[in-house]
């Protein structure tokens, strides 16, 4: 992918004596490493959903799981591997002839077997002699290759095992049919520098395709990744979201746009999915993206600072290194106690309240201290906070005309019932009336409100906090929506949370539809 960072004289010019590959193969391992998260456990309908948008999304293998771990993981690889996806869909096995065979009868396109090669694995868990771990590897390797299935052989701790027997057990491997090497860093000890070393000894030596699967103790899992791909290797392994056991694994958006936009090297992804998959992955696994990841995080695009809202305003490329369109990302400007004139002149204009028009420059500047005031205070500053600040000060009323308004409510709840919910809204001066069911009184009511209104849009958060004590103790909510075009914040007060929550909800509809 061509790119103006890879234009940029200094790293152009760091690139010249690299012999960098065209392409890279995207190996993404969610389904099995990444569910391996702890406190992960993925039906079998959401791990054939993200299947799909893997295969979509244009990644070339899916580690689709560990067949033998349960009769569950079999069903659902079963089902993956009967969609029929463009992706290579690869089960992972140990070089256990069991683990094989179920791994084959599942319908797999390929087999990643492994066996672990380091002193300490040898001593403590395997108790095997350097002898019997290749003889089981090139063993298992000619089992699978009977059965006509493509093999991904890894020696499990590569990075912790001695190079010269590294090598051997690799060579062998090969000499024996596996397709492809994989170079797991187990624990993540590698930095660049020793991962690229790593991979130039074993080039040398090897002549088939040649993998690596980065953990990410240390955080810098991508960059290892990007280091083995600079030393010849041809395939990576990697997880949405960077999910995976412990600290997880290389994140595939941050690794697949390293290598696009730094390097330009073409991978398969379209790159526009990236942020869509991550909110899917995000939402079946119950792990929430921080704000501040990479690429796809929420605050990835976002400027509150008066100096970069500015330069973002005039020039996006000031203070962003890739169009967020490019991985279907959003920029936003961020109101605080940061910000500066322009970038809540923007937020007044995007609202539909024009300095000069509307509000004076001397109302302008008294908004914007009152727009630092509430961010001194440590809070969220929202479109209906600026609304409500230039509404004040202007003393005019000046709320464009709602869409969508709540005529009635009710829910029904209890120890023994199905929390239900009814309510009654008025959309476009049409009144619509419906009852859902949910796992507790917000959730049917959100859900009824939603299904009222019959527009896409997705609840992305859910917030709240108390304002007082008590019993009786005024509850703030805050929600973000969106739909195709925009992402929103909306909150609302009361004692009711039930009844705060509808109103955050059709106040951020309205923006969202307005």
């Amino acid at each position: 992918m061509e790119s103006y960072l890879n234009s940029n004289e200094i790293i152009k010019n760091s690139l010249k004596s690299m012999k960098l590959p065209e392409k890279v193969r995207v190996f993404d391992t969610t389904l099995r490493d990444g569910e391996q998260t702890p406190g992960v456990s993925l039906m079998p309908d959401q791990k054939m959903d993200i299947a799909k948008n893997l295969s979509e999304i244009g990644v070339d293998a899916i580690e689709a799981g560990f067949p033998v771990s349960s009769e569950g993981e079999q069903e659902s690889i079963k089902n993956i591997t009967s969609l029929g996806l463009d992706a290579e869909i690869c089960g992972l096995a140990r070089a256990v002839k069991k683990d094989i065979d179920v791994a084959i009868d599942c319908g797999v396109d390929s087999i990643h077997t492994f066996i672990a090669t380091s002193p300490l694995h040898r001593e403590y868990k395997l108790k095997m002699s350097k002898e019997k771990i290749i003889d089981i590897a090139v063993e298992s390797i000619e089992y699978i290759k009977e059965h006509g299935v493509i093999v991904e052989f890894s020696a499990e701790d590569a990075t912790r095992t001695e190079l010269d027997y590294l090598k051997e057990v690799y060579k062998k491997a090969v000499e024996a049919g596996a397709d492809r090497i994989n170079v797991p860093d187990t624990v993540g000890v590698m930095v660049p520098n020793s991962m690229s070393y790593l991979i130039k000894e074993l080039k040398n030596d090897i002549k088939v395709p040649i993998s690596v699967h980065c953990h990410n103790d240390f955080g810098i899992a991508v960059s290892n990744s990007v280091a083995a791909v600079e030393a010849g290797a041809e395939q990576v392994h990697c997880t949405v979201n960077g999910l995976g056991e412990r600290a997880g694994n290389a994140s595939l958006e941050e690794t697949v746009m390293t290598l696009n936009m730094v390097y330009g090297i073409n991978t398969n992804v379209t790159t526009k999915m990236l942020t869509k998959l991550s909110k899917l992955v995000s939402h079946y696994t119950g792990i929430k993206t921080q704000p501040n990841k990479a690429i796809v995080g929420e605050n990835s695009f976002a400027h509150e600072s008066g100096i970069h809202a500015h330069g973002v305003l005039a020039n996006a490329l000031t203070y962003e290194p890739i169009d967020p369109e490019i991985v279907g990302n959003r920029r936003r400007i961020v109101l605080g106690k940061h910000s500066g004139a322009h970038a809540i002149k923007s937020k007044l204009s995007e609202i539909g309240v024009e300095v000069g028009e509307i509000v004076s420059e001397e109302q302008f500047c008294e908004i914007v201290e009152r727009v630092k005031a509430i961010g001194d205070k440590g809070k969220i500053v929202t479109d209906a906070d600026v609304m409500a600040i230039a509404e004040d000060i202007t003393k005019r009323t000046l709320k464009s005309e709602r869409i969508v308004d709540l005529e009635q409510f009710a829910v029904i709840t209890g120890n023994h019932v199905l929390p239900t919910a009814s309510v009654a809204l008025k959309v476009k001066d049409k009144i619509y009336k419906t009852s859902e069911l949910g796992v507790g009184p917000v959730d049917a009511a959100l859900k009824a409100i939603q299904a009222a209104v019959g527009e896409n849009i997705r609840l992305n958060e859910y917030n709240i906090s108390a304002i007082s004590g008590g019993t009786d103790a005024i509850a703030e909510v805050t929600v973000r929506l969106e739909n195709q075009e925009k992402e929103v914040i909306a909150k609302a007060t009361g004692d009711d949370v039930v009844k705060a929550s509808v109103e955050a909800v059709i106040d951020g509809i309205n923006k969202l539809m307005g």
